[in-house]
């Protein structure tokens, strides 16, 4: 299963998380090159990248794995 991932502020630096991961994959000077990153995992993965804005609450998400639309239910 493929684990969705988060980009997040840490301290003055952003990075890249794994789903129930404590620990960053990968920390950046810039929330662009999380974001450009994280898109990477994400898309080979097949799973969501979540972005984190600078006040901490998440601000969008894109999905690169199985999204159906209509959703079912």
């Amino acid at each position: 299963m493929s684990k969705n991932q988060y980009v997040v502020r840490n301290g003055d630096k952003w990075g890249v998380r794994g789903e129930g991961n404590e620990r960053l994959t990968r920390s950046f000077d810039t929330q662009r090159e999380a974001i450009d990153h994280g898109r990477d995992i994400a898309r080979n993965q097949g799973s969501e990248l979540r972005i984190q804005g600078r006040n901490g609450q998440f601000r969008e998400a894109w999905s690169y794995g199985n999204d159906p639309y209509p959703p079912k239910g």
